[in-house]
C-alpha cells in the first residue's frame, strides 16, 4: 500500500495509525501529502490563517523514529487560531493580534502532541470567536467546501471547512454558543462540545469564560471520541476543569427525548423535515422516543446574549495595546485615553458591538436588571434539563434552525446572525455535552444535535455512534 493508491481525504485516525504502524506509509509521507492537499484545496476554501509546515515535518520525522506509536501518531490536525501554540502566530483572526506569537502551549496542544498528533496549521475564525459565519475574520472569509457560495458557519468555520474539504481528518475548535456544532452542521461533519469543565481551557483566548469549551471536529463520532479521550481531564492551570470518574454504561438500550421547543417558528421546514426523518428511522430500530418539554428554552438566546456580552466586555479589556495586542504608534504627549481609543479601534465591528452591549449591561443601575436576571434564567434552564434527564438518556434536536446561507447575506443583520444560535446556546448555558452529526447526504447539509446529561460525555458519544449507524 502507498499514498498514491490511498484516498488521503478519507483516512481516519485508526487507518492512519495502522498505516504508519504497519509500514504502508510514514508519518512524513502523510504530512507531505497532506500539505499537497491543503495547498490545492485551500485556494478555493480559505480555511487556514497560517501553516506550520516546517514544524509539522520535523514532528513527523520524530514520530517515524518511534518504536511504539501513541493513539494519534502522525494524525494531521488543524487548530482554531484562538488556541495557543508556542512560538506560533496566534491571531484570533484579529488585527490587534496580527503579529502575536504565543509564548506557551495550551494544555490541549500539549496533550495532542503527546498523543502523536501533528498540527499542520491554524484555522480561520470569526474575530475572537464572535460570529456565526467566519465572515467576521479580520483577514478574509472562509467558504463552505460543499458550496463555495455559502458560509461554513462559525465561529470555528476554518477548522470545520478543513475537515469537510478532506484536508485533515480532525480539528480542534472552541464552542461558546454553538461555534463547533453550527459549523459542523453547515459543513456536514461531526462536531462535539464536551461538558463544561471536561477539557482544560488553559491556553484558549477567553471570550466568555463560563461558556467557552474546546472540542473536536471529525468525519465520524468514533474519531471525535479518540480526540476527546486525548484532551479531556483536569488541569491545575484551569480551576474550572474537572477529573470525572468514568462510569461504564451497563444500559443495553436508551431513551431519547424530543423537545417541542426546538421545532418552532424560525426553524426552516427542510431542517425540521430532515431531522424528523432521522427520528422515524430511530423509532423503527426499536429505540424509545418520547416528547419532552424544556419550557425556558424561549429565553435562552436572550439570556446567553447578556451573559456572553458581559463576559466579553471583561475579557477584551486586556487588549489595550500596552500589555496585550498591537500598539499603535502615537506621539509622546498623547493621553492614555487616546491611546486606548486608537488601539481598540483595531477591533472589528462585531467585537466592538459585544463589548459595548456588555459594558452597558454591567454598568451601575443595570447590573441587576440584566446580568443578575440572566443568571437566574440560566439556572431555570439548567433545572429544565435536569428534570428531562430523569426521564431520558439524551435529547435529539436540529443543530441549526437554518441551512447554510450565502456569503454576505446576513453580515449586515446582526440579529439574524444571533438567531442562528437559538438551538445551540442552551447546552452552553447548562454546561452540557452536545454533538452535531450530519443527517443529510445530498444538497445542503443538515445537522442533528444530540445533547446529554452533564459530565456523561462518554454515554453521549456511545448514543451518538448508535444514531450515526442508523443515519
Amino acid at each position: 500500500m502507498n499514498l498514491e493508491k490511498l484516498e488521503v481525504e478519507k483516512l481516519g485516525i485508526e487507518e492512519i495509525k495502522s498505516g504508519i504502524g504497519q509500514g504502508f506509509f510514514s508519518a512524513n509521507e502523510l504530512i507531505v501529502e497532506t500539505y499537497k492537499k491543503i495547498k490545492s484545496e485551500d485556494r478555493k476554501v480559505s480555511a487556514f490563517i497560517s501553516l506550520t509546515e516546517d514544524e509539522a515535518i520535523r514532528r513527523a520525522k520524530e514520530i517515524d523514529k518511534l518504536k511504539n506509536y501513541p493513539s494519534m501518531a502522525g494524525v494531521p490536525v488543524v487548530v482554531k487560531d484562538n488556541i495557543l501554540i508556542k512560538d506560533t502566530k496566534t491571531t484570533a483572526a484579529s488585527r490587534i493580534l496580527e503579529y502575536f506569537r504565543a509564548p506557551y502551549n495550551a494544555t490541549v496542544i500539549k496533550k495532542m502532541e503527546k498523543a502523536g498528533a501533528i498540527v499542520v496549521g491554524k484555522g480561520n475564525m470569526d474575530e475572537f470567536a464572535m460570529g456565526g459565519s467566519t465572515e467576521n475574520s479580520a483577514f478574509f472569509p472562509t467558504k463552505n467546501p460543499l458550496d463555495l457560495s455559502k458560509v461554513p458557519g462559525g465561529s470555528s468555520g476554518g477548522p470545520a471547512a478543513a475537515v469537510a474539504a478532506g484536508m485533515v481528518p480532525v480539528a480542534l475548535g472552541s464552542d461558546t454558543g454553538g461555534s463547533i456544532r453550527q459549523p459542523a452542521s453547515f459543513c456536514g461533519v461531526v462536531g462535539f462540545k464536551p461538558s463544561y469543565g471536561r477539557v482544560s481551557r488553559h491556553g484558549l483566548m477567553a471570550m466568555s469564560s463560563s461558556l467557552d469549551q474546546i472540542g473536536p471536529f471529525a468525519r465520524s463520532v468514533k474519531d471525535a471520541r479518540v480526540v476527546f479521550d486525548v484532551i479531556k481531564g483536569s488541569d491545575p492551570k484551569d480551576a474550572t476543569s474537572l477529573e470525572i470518574e468514568e462510569k461504564e454504561s451497563k444500559k443495553k438500550s436508551f431513551r431519547l427525548g424530543i423537545p417541542k421547543e426546538y421545532f418552532v417558528e424560525g426553524v426552516e421546514d427542510e431542517v425540521v423535515s430532515e431531522v424528523r426523518k432521522v427520528i422515524r428511522k430511530i423509532e423503527k430500530k426499536g429505540i424509545e422516543v418520547e416528547k419532552v418539554s424544556l419550557p425556558h428554552t424561549e429565553y435562552a438566546l436572550a439570556c446567553y446574549q447578556i451573559i456572553m456580552s458581559c463576559e466579553v466586555s471583561a475579557n477584551m479589556a486586556r487588549y489595550d495595546g500596552i500589555r496585550y495586542g498591537l500598539e499603535v504608534e502615537r506621539p509622546e504627549a498623547e493621553s492614555i485615553e487616546e491611546t486606548y481609543l486608537k488601539n481598540r479601534g483595531l477591533f472589528g465591528d462585531e467585537v466592538k458591538r459585544r463589548i459595548i452591549l456588555g459594558t452597558f449591561a454591567l454598568s451601575s443601575g443595570y447590573y441587576e436588571a440584566y446580568y443578575m436576571r440572566a443568571e437566574k434564567v440560566r439556572e431555570l434552564i439548567r433545572r429544565d434539563f435536569e428534570e428531562v434527564f430523569e426521564k431520558v438518556d439524551a435529547i435529539v434536536t436540529p443543530t441549526s434552525p437554518i441551512l447554510p446561507f450565502n456569503i454576505g447575506e446576513k453580515i449586515e443583520d446582526p440579529l439574524a446572525m444571533y438567531l442562528a444560535d437559538m438551538l445551540t446556546v442552551p447546552a452552553n448555558l447548562a454546561g452540557l455535552p452536545a454533538i452535531s452529526i450530519p443527517c443529510k447526504n445530498e444538497g445542503l447539509p443538515v445537522g442533528l444535535q444530540v445533547m446529554g446529561e452533564r459530565f456523561e460525555d462518554e454515554n453521549l458519544l456511545t448514543i451518538a455512534e448508535e444514531i450515526e449507524k442508523i443515519i
